[in-house]
């Protein structure tokens, strides 16, 4: 539904006093309340008097009058901008006292729920709270939940354009996000340990997706020129990043054609580039189509822009898209493997920056990029973006079909569905003038059209899919489609759903047409002619109401409900014109069912012009003759059905039965609603004759909601009719047939009383939602309600209580009594044929209310009375020391009727629940607030009841009190006696319960079913006061009312849906309204009453009471202000006792209701409970069983937030609040919450220091389980950024870091980094909170270098340094300075560091203390710790947790604060790694080297070189001589942690040792050879692009590609690769050159990656030298040659460049000499690993993205190896790349390179060799099957020309006698390849279609011509020909009765002669 519909709770500040003074007295409300019909002088008006007020507003009036259409008055305009002002002003004055939580929040949320009631603010002040919002949720130190509500709020403000445009109204800054953002992705560009105070990325992402198209598209430049320096393919994740961010940051909107380099021919081009930079990567193909298609919609409007037939895109641009569109639907082609690599594993933190995928599908991005780019151009020219789309449909319509399911399936069918709703939305949109677009752009008949033929045949494909989730999609679009254009797509539809709908195909095909009818019905009931065909469509779905598939029944009811809402059903037949009956209709459907069988799916039809209107609407009157009949037998299936449901007790919701019942009542409303009245009082007749004459029991509550649906729709007539029987019939079966006479137990009903709970359940159904109809039995209901309480024992009584539940709402709430399709004034004038599917503007609707009168609610009260005393009395009997019912009798039948008598005062309750009064129920005398007329808090200061205690951090924003109430028609005065009356009795009741609740605490502790009863009573009378709430009516509403809108929602349109539906709206509103009014209260004193006795039930020792007890009293919590705090000090008490007296029962259900229930919230920001509850937390983690154990460490995750410091300082510009200051002085107020706020941060922390120290203590002395819990939450209690730690604290975490419990210990471990972090932090920051939140560190040791654009060489320089080792002045540790573009300067760091002395006195004290403890002794129980063997497996790595923490440690010992001195831990280093004979030593001894190389890289020159001395050597002697496999990987991480993303130069040592390695071809060790390899590996990529030593090690890697091992030869090829890969950077001067060049090369930008002279000599030599070694080797060796593995070693390289984005680089080398080299390794049969290789490469080369007139070289190449190759294995291997490169290019080939494909395989369909030819038959076939028509069309027939002309030239020849021992002659050999040849290019046309119904025209006759010429061929011919036969056959077995009426008799028999065989059968 397009309102943000959510039920939210809402609003605040209050009325003025004059908002209507005292409420008016009793009566003359009640008078008002019984004039019904909604009045049109509410102050809501109609648009008209308040247009231009409106226009301030919203761009697009609202479609539906809320406050109109209210059956009472409502406030005027005035008091609503009251209501607003208040909201702001106290919102001003929460953000001022810097009071977020919960002050800001909750004036946030009286804010949405201001919105919510559908109030409008003017737009100005709109965009002034989105800007407002913006910022704050961007402010520094905003606790991150709040800033998350505060994004929310901006989003909802921003979501729909039509309040705000983008540019005009409101423009964000994209900056301050930015800046958060690059935090997350581009940690090294800002602070130091800013992470820790970052927003979750989930909530930046969400507020950067909705912001971003507010960013002034002026600023696109600004940003490109802020992004694209960070862009870098040497580190992929930084171009991953850089994209991502383009996506989510850049504005796509249009910028005045003045602005430079702004305009998309300026910077498209350059996205091309980028995107060409990354090809291979799926994120970025997502990445572009999203930009771009964001763009094609930004631009639509644009005149500035040139838009052509492609678009605002040029041919080449729109040519690349529909490319990577068909990569993306991942269809698979021949035998190639996706077009996509690995790569985007590499993505890194760009991954936080993707879009998710659920709600950003990317078939939706695909979509809305087509679709905005289509105009009338398109129809002109060849080449289009509709040609386009068009083509790629129909290459790809095989895989529509039901058949053919794969991944792609759901990609398709979202992709199809998208198309249509973008393009129905955009249709509309146009129309109605609300998509202002140049006439030229505006889609025209002939594009809807073309468009709809597109989408046509695939829609019907997929509409028979056998996924549910699939198919619904195509339902959707079918919908949308025939809404565009009926005659194209109504009589395809009702082809192929009649034949379904007779039962003449399999079932999903039936049920998918019933669907299909159910969205389209209401199109249909519209057009002229296709409406003639609905009763005839109605008859024949009658049959799917069936038992036994209650699926099928579904899918009839909604398409039955679905024509009841679109057509009345009443016979329009004249006396005067001559039509009585249906025969007219009957025939002409019948004319109509065959000439669509006759003409099959093509059928076309056009009753515009076939039919005149006369004739026409005498058809159609005709039709309706037979409505009556219909109903008659509609009313016989149902009963039918219902008599044959199984038992619904034994059903569960969600089951098909459930879900039948649930959807009879929709179904026959509106049905029963569009009756004539004739046929009403037929239906009336037949259903009361069934209810009186039948007891199904089964289908008890379907029958009574049926009764329900017709007594809604006349409850005058029905009532006479139902009430006097019920009431016999249920006195009768009491008085005769003794029914519930005794108490039964158990929960079925016995047969004895069914008959009576059948009446009573119908009389109940009866009396509901009917209006005051009912007072006209006032008399005969109450008596009988009394009667059958007085007489009834037993289950029945429960179905009595539920008929008082009924008349009870039925006499009090305000609901529509209005069904009807069509307004009054036209039902009086009577209906003819125009009115089907008329439905009514929103404009014009009126609707009848019921609004209780006076008598109604008197007689409600009485009837509450009787019956809630007679209920309450029974209770007191049943508590009596003598009750009537022994409470030790069998059957527990005291407990029954106790439980029975609590149900019934349940059920009164909520059954008269909107006559309390909140206000009243909340203790307060009434002053009438529900109706909006409350007091006003002048202050506006929100303080709480118990906000005094400034330790009472308020859990949350709810638990303020809502200060406005909004007329909601609440109906009592508090001046009225029945009001004291009704409010009297229901504080008996809750007296009473409390009673209950002691007694059978006392009496029956074990009776769980009357806890349950006693729970359940409990929540509905707590939170049943002034709307059922415990029904959830809203909700329920709301959903059934978004079910039935589904068939009529039109993208686009407005709310066109039937009377009904509107009317179901209008009420949602109402209930919204009054919802809003009673969604939370005070407590009164018995309300504190009841939730302790819930509270003391949590902790029950039975189960199921608990369970019970603690729903109950979260729900009611939920409606109870400042609940929580009253039950917690009990539950918490309960659970200290418990823990003492180890009563685990009562520990579990104390602990569930602390922790698992809605208190953990406040429990652990109210510091008046927190301390309690984390002591008793960590208690029970002592307790010895284990489900307790679970609960504990479950409850571990909420908790991990428990102490942290609150928001402490919160900087925002204060200036963004000006829009919203209030008039009069507010400073006072502020000042005044701001010091208490103060106050109870500094109080709050005091709490906190104190537990944390008591945790500290208690973890040294516990039990590891409590030890543990300690210190997780003392690390969040203790460390705080002004006094860092206390010193106990310290110790004990210092101390621990070597604890014998290895749990324990990596806890400590990972605290004393967190200490370690915290010293840093304040050191770095100045000791000074503030500059931490502004990023304002102290660095000495970086500078920036500003770049000099001007100088030719400057990136020269700049590579040319990083060649020296020594004599520079800085370091680059980053790799994308200067990669793609140089921005104006980049960062360094100094080469020579100066020490970091910058410490105050807390951080010395700190460090020192840390110091004392780290003693040689302290290293040394370390270093045994780090060498132990790990518990597990998973465990036995590198692990980062100790490198860290040694990092810490060594950086103190560097600057000689501790005990233990260097030489200490050189001695100690020795011990660990002692011989390095086991794997552990090993491990231990990386992680120590690992610390000390990387932790002093940026300490000062002495104390690197001390640690590098030492440590480096070690390293690269290790290395030399001590590698194994079992210790290679933790060598390589320590490698990797020392080198990643560092200057090489910072690691010269380590650089220039492993660079200087040089491969040895005698050496034997082949480990050690590759471990060092693969070493350098790592070296090279982690440095890059920044590695200049290359040369020596690329030239020692060629000579040696021949190596004999394999394991070196792999890390050879793939060190190959990574050196050309990082050789490439493209280094423009700035921003402008990179743009300006790539436009001036062409519209898709620069070619990236082109090959150097010296890479192409490179390539040409090693290729020589194989050719020349391939010569060498000696043809069927077994042995390892030179050939073999130098050949190995090259594709290894090869792979690894073609998987890679620079896999262009080697496309000049396909054809030659890749192609044939690698068919010639193929061919080594003695060598199968190089086989598969050379085959896996080969495979890669059609997938790579060839730039247009690149691939000419590489097809022919290709088609010369597939015709002349000598070997056969090579040309068949030949095809299997043809077909691939003929799919990935089907936008991109020109028609010459697709003729001489065709005509090559057409060509190698007569190889000599067998294998080859039926690969090219399948490759052909293929090649056909994904060409579009307009290509397709003319080879098809070329080709069945040219074969049928190549069999009749070569006969089969005679068969000569052999003589034995000659061979066949060889032209006779010749003939029959030919032959053969012929029949297996017609067999590829064939097998081309394999899913084609009816088949194409020309096949037919080419099957007949197989069958008839060669299927009686001997050998290979004839097999070839009877196999293509019965394929065609078995895949028509489906749908072969439509498929063989368009063969001729000739052809069938022809075809018959070969398929009858039982061979073939």
């Amino acid at each position: 539904m397009d309102e943000a519909f959510e039920a939210h709770s809402g609003a605040a500040a209050d009325f003025a006093a004059s908002a209507g003074g005292a409420a008016p007295p009793f009566l003359t409300s009640l008078l008002h309340s019984v004039d019904t019909i909604s009045r049109a002088t509410s102050p809501g008006l109609p648009c008209a008097e308040h247009q231009n007020e409106d226009d301030k507003k919203r761009y697009r009036p609202r479609t539906f009058s809320y406050f109109r259409l209210l059956p009472f008055d409502v406030e005027d305009e005035a008091h609503r901008d009251t209501a607003l002002r208040g909201i702001l002003k106290n919102l001003y004055i929460a953000i001022m006292a810097e009071d977020f939580s919960p002050g800001a929040l909750h004036w946030t949320r009286e804010l949405q729920g201001w919105l919510n009631l559908k109030f409008e603010m003017t737009r100005a002040l709109r965009a002034k709270l989105a800007h407002l919002y913006y910022h704050i949720s961007l402010a520094r130190g905003l606790d991150s939940n709040t800033a998350d509500r505060f994004s929310r709020m901006v989003i909802t403000l921003t979501r729909k354009r039509h309040y705000l445009k983008p540019g005009e109204d409101l423009t964000l800054d994209w900056r301050p996000l930015w800046k958060e953002m690059k935090a997350l992705v581009l940690p090294s560009e800002v602070g130091a340990h800013q992470g820790t105070r970052r927003r979750s990325q989930k909530h930046l992402m969400k507020l950067c997706l909705h912001a971003s198209s507010y960013f002034d598209p002026k600023e696109r430049r600004a940003i490109l020129d802020e992004l694209l320096p960070y862009f870098s393919t040497s580190q992929a994740a930084n171009a991953y990043i850089v994209v991502g961010a383009l996506n989510v940051l850049l504005p796509t909107g249009p910028t005045p054609p003045t602005e430079p380099q702004s305009q998309p021919s300026d910077f498209v081009p350059t996205f091309f580039h980028l995107w060409s930079l990354m090809t291979r990567s799926k994120a970025f193909d997502v990445a572009f189509i999203d930009i771009f298609s964001r763009m094609a919609r930004d631009y639509l409007s644009c005149t500035h822009v040139p838009f052509t037939e492609h678009g605002i895109f040029t041919r080449e641009q729109s040519d690349l898209i529909f490319t990577s569109i068909l990569r993306l639907t991942e269809i698979p082609v021949g035998q190639a493997n996706s077009p996509y690599t690995s790569l985007d594993y590499a993505a890194g933190l760009g991954v936080f920056l993707e879009k998710d995928r659920k709600k950003y599908p990317i078939p939706y991005m695909v979509a809305r990029w087509v679709t905005h780019s289509l105009s009338p151009l398109c129809l002109k020219q060849e080449s289009s973006i509709l040609s386009n789309l068009e083509g790629l449909m129909e290459s790809i319509d095989t895989f529509f079909h039901p058949s053919n399911q794969g991944s792609w399936t759901n990609f398709l069918a979202q992709l199809t569905f998208f198309l249509t709703d973008i393009f129905v939305s955009r249709w509309n949109r146009e129309q109605s003038g609300e998509l202002d677009l140049p006439a030229e752009r505006r889609i025209n008949d002939e594009l809807k059209r073309r468009f709809v033929l597109s989408l046509r045949e695939v829609t019907f494909m997929g509409l028979f899919s056998k996924s549910a989730k699939v198919v619904n999609y195509y339902y959707s679009t079918l919908q949308g489609l025939a809404f565009l254009e009926p005659d194209l797509i109504l009589p395809g539809a009702l082809q192929r759903f009649y034949p379904s709908l007779q039962g003449l195909v399999e079932v999903h095909r039936t049920t998918s047409s019933l669907c299909g009818l159910q969205m389209i019905a209401n199109i249909m009931s519209k057009q002229k002619g296709y409406r003639c065909h609905i009763t005839a469509l109605l008859a024949l779905a009658l049959p799917g109401i069936d038992a036994n598939d209650l699926g099928k029944t579904q899918y009839t009811l909604n398409f039955i409900q679905s024509v009841a809402y679109s057509i009345p059903f009443v016979p329009l037949v004249r006396e005067d014109d001559g039509i009585h009956d249906t025969s007219l209709a009957m025939n002409w459907v019948q004319a109509e069912m065959e000439r669509m069988e006759r003409e099959g799916q093509d059928v076309k039809i056009n009753y515009k012009e076939e039919l005149t209107d006369e004739d026409e609407a005498n058809i159609l009157r005709s039709s309706t003759a037979g409505l009556g009949e219909f109903v008659l037998a509609l009313l016989g299936k149902v009963f039918a059905l219902l008599e044959n449901l199984p038992d619904s007790s034994h059903l569960r919701t969600g089951s098909p039965e459930d879900n039948v019942i649930n959807t009879l009542p929709a179904a026959l409303t509106p049905l029963f609603a569009s009756l004539s009245p004739e046929l009403f009082d037929m239906v009336l007749e037949k259903l009361a004759a069934f209810v009186s004459s039948h007891v199904v029991h089964q289908a008890r509550d379907a029958m009574a909601w049926i009764c329900n649906a017709l007594c809604k729709v006349n409850p005058e007539k029905t009532l006479k009719v139902f009430i006097p029987m019920l009431i016999v019939n249920i006195r009768n079966e009491i008085d005769y047939n003794g029914a519930a006479s005794d108490r039964s137990s158990g929960t079925e009903v016995l047969p004895r009383d069914r008959a009576l709970v059948w009446n009573v359940s119908m009389l109940s159904m009866c009396v509901v939602h009917v209006g005051s109809e009912v007072l006209k039995y006032k008399k005969q209901l109450f008596e009988i309600a009394q009667y059958m309480q007085e007489k009834c024992r037993g289950l029945p009584t429960i179905h009595i209580s539920n008929y008082i539940h009924h008349l009870l709402l039925n006499l009090t709430h305000t609901y529509p009594i209005d069904n009807a399709l069509y307004e009054p004034e036209v039902i009086a004038r009577g209906l003819d044929v125009h009115d089907w599917g008329r439905t009514t503007a929103p404009a014009d609707l009126t609707i009848k209310w019921h609004r209780p009168s006076g008598a109604e609610i008197i007689f409600a009260v009485e009837l509450f009375e009787s019956q809630a005393r007679s209920a309450a009395k029974r209770l007191e009997q049943l508590m009596s020391d003598d009750p009537p019912v022994s409470r030790k009798g069998k059957n527990k039948e005291w407990s029954d009727e106790l439980s029975r008598s609590l149900t019934a005062l349940r059920l009164i309750i909520s059954g008269i629940s909107t006559l309390f009064d909140p206000s009243r129920a909340s203790g307060e005398a009434g002053q009438g607030a529900i109706n909006g007329s409350g007091k006003t808090d002048t202050e506006g200061d929100t303080l709480m009841e118990e906000d005094d205690d400034p330790l009472a951090e308020v859990a949350d924003d709810e638990e303020l009190k809502r200060q406005i109430h909004y007329p909601a028609g609440y109906l009592l005065s508090p001046k009225d006696p029945i009001y004291d009356r009704i409010h009297g009795l229901r504080e008996d009741i809750g007296r009473l319960l409390s009673k209950t609740h002691g007694f059978l605490n006392a009496n029956q502790e074990d009776d769980v079913a009357c806890f349950t009863s006693l729970y359940a009573t409990y929540r509905t009378w707590i939170t049943d006061v002034g709307i059922e709430r415990s029904a959830h009516p809203l909700e329920r509403l709301v959903r059934l009312y978004k079910a039935d809108i589904s068939p009529f929602k039109i993208s686009g349109l407005r709310k066109v849906y039937p009377r009904p539906l509107l009317i179901k709206r209008a009420d949602a509103y109402q209930l919204q309204r009054v919802k809003y009014n009673s969604a939370y209260r005070k407590k009164s004193e018995l309300d504190k009453r009841l939730l302790l006795d819930l509270a003391e039930s949590c902790t029950s020792s039975y189960a199921d009471v608990r369970r019970v007890a603690q729903g109950a009293q979260d729900s009611s919590l939920k409606a109870l202000i400042g609940g929580r705090p009253l039950v917690i000090p009990v539950i918490m008490s309960r659970l200290r006792k418990a823990l003492d007296e180890n009563d685990h029962d009562r520990i579990k259900g104390a602990m569930y209701t602390l922790l698992f229930t809605s208190l953990i919230k406040t429990l652990i920001r109210d510091w008046r409970f927190a301390p309690d509850l984390m002591r008793l937390y960590i208690e029970t983690a002592g307790v010895d069983k284990a489900s307790i154990q679970s609960l504990g460490s479950s409850a571990l995750y909420p908790l991990l937030e428990f102490g942290k410091p609150f928001e402490r300082m919160i900087i925002f510009d204060r200036g963004i609040l000006a829009p919203i200051q209030p008039s009069d002085d507010c400073s006072a107020i502020i000042k005044r919450r701001h010091d208490f706020i103060q106050d109870r941060r500094t109080k709050v922390e005091e709490k906190k220091a104190v537990l944390g120290l008591e945790l500290t203590n208690k973890a040294k002395e516990s039990h590891w389980k409590v030890a543990n819990r300690c210190t997780i939450f003392a690390v969040n209690l203790c460390l705080r950024f002004e006094t860092l730690a206390d010193p106990e604290f310290v110790s004990l975490i210092a101390n621990g870091a070597n604890d014998p419990h290895p749990g324990l210990r990596s806890n400590y471990l990972a605290a004393f980094s967190a200490i370690f972090t915290a010293i840093d932090l304040r050191a770095v920051y100045g000791h000074d909170y503030k500059n931490f939140l502004l990023e304002a560190e102290n660095v000495e040791n970086k500078f920036d270098v500003s770049v000099s654009p001007d100088d030719p060489h400057f990136t020269d320089n700049y590579l040319a340094q990083f060649e020296k080792y020594d004599g520079f002045d800085y370091f680059v540790d980053n790799d994308y300075p200067g990669w793609l573009v140089w921005g104006k300067k980049f960062t360094v760091a100094r080469a020579d560091p100066k020490p970091f002395l910058a410490y105050d006195e807390v951080e010395d004290a700190v460090r020192e203390q840390i110091g004392k403890i780290i003693t040689k002794d302290w290293f040394k129980q370390c270093f045994d710790y780090l060498k132990q063997e790990p518990r597990d497996a998973s465990a036995d790595r590198f692990r980062m947790q100790n490198f860290v923490l040694l990092m810490n440690v060594f950086d103190l010992m560097h600057y000689g604060k501790t005990a233990a001195t260097f030489d200490d831990i050189v001695d100690l280093v020795k011990d660990v790694y002692s011989d390095g004979s086991d794997k552990h030593q090993h491990r231990a001894t990386a992680e120590i080297i690992g610390a000390l190389l990387s932790g002093s890289l940026e300490d000062p020159r002495d104390m690197r070189d001390r640690a590098w001395n030492f440590a480096a050597p070690l390293m690269l002697k290790i290395i030399a001589d001590d590698l194994t496999p079992d210790n290679l990987q933790y060598w390589m991480t320590c490698l990797h942690v020392v080198v990643d993303a560092k200057d090489p130069r910072r690691c010269k040592e380590l650089t220039e040792a492993l660079a200087s390695f040089r491969l040895d071809m005698n050496s034997n060790a082949a480990f050690k050879e590759s471990s060092k390899v693969q070493l350098l590996e790592f070296i090279i990529n982690d440095a890059g692009w920044h590695f200049r030593h290359e040369k020596p090690i690329l030239e020692d890697c060629l000579l040696h590609i021949d190596h004999p091992y394999k394991t070196v030869r792999e890390s050879i090829g793939r060190i190959i690769a990574t050196i050309y890969r990082t050789r490439y950077h493209e280094s423009f001067k700035d921003v402008s050159t990179l743009l300006e060049q790539n436009k001036a090369e062409s519209s898709i930008g620069l070619r990236p990656y082109l090959p150097s002279e010296e890479f192409t000599a490179t390539i040409k030599d090693v290729f020589s030298r194989l050719e020349k070694w391939r010569h060498e080797r000696t043809p069927g060796q077994q042995t390892p040659s030179s050939y073999t593995s130098g050949s190995k070693t090259v594709l290894i390289w090869l792979d690894s460049m073609l998987s890679s984005q620079e896999c262009i680089q080697l496309v000049p080398f396909f054809p030659d000499p890749f192609i044939d080299q690698l068919l010639h390794m193929m061919d080594v049969k003695e060598d199968p690993e190089l086989m598969k290789l050379a085959y896996h490469v080969y495979r890669h080369l059609p997938n790579i993205p060839f730039r247009s007139g690149e691939d000419d070289a590489f097809i022919a190449a290709l088609i010369r190896v597939g015709k002349t190759a000598t070997s056969w294995h090579q040309r068949l291997r030949a095809l299997v790349n043809m077909q691939v490169v003929y799919f990935r290019r089907l936008f991109l080939t020109l028609p010459a390179q697709r003729q001489m494909l065709f005509d090559a395989v057409g060509d190698m369909l007569a190889d000599p060799q067998l294998e080859v030819r039926d690969c090219a038959s399948a490759t052909l076939a293929g090649m056909i099957r994904c060409s579009p028509a307009k290509i397709r069309n003319p080879i098809i027939y070329q080709l069945k020309y040219r074969f049928e002309a190549q069999l009749r030239a070569n006969p089969m020849p005679a068969r000569r006698k052999k003589v034995p021992g000659t061979d066949t002659p060889v032209d006779v050999q010749r003939q029959v390849l030919r032959r053969h040849a012929a029949v297996l290019g017609l067999g590829a046309l064939i097998e081309a279609f394999p899913y084609a119904t009816p088949p194409p025209q020309w096949m037919p006759e080419v099957l007949a011509h197989l069958a008839a010429r060669a299927a009686s061929d001997p050998g290979v011919v004839g097999k070839a020909t009877k196999s293509i036969l019965a394929e065609f056959k078995k895949t028509r077995q489906d749908s072969w009765g439509v498929d063989q009426k368009y063969f001729t008799t000739e052809q069938l028999e022809d075809l018959e002669g070969v398929l009858w065989k039982s061979y073939f059968a």
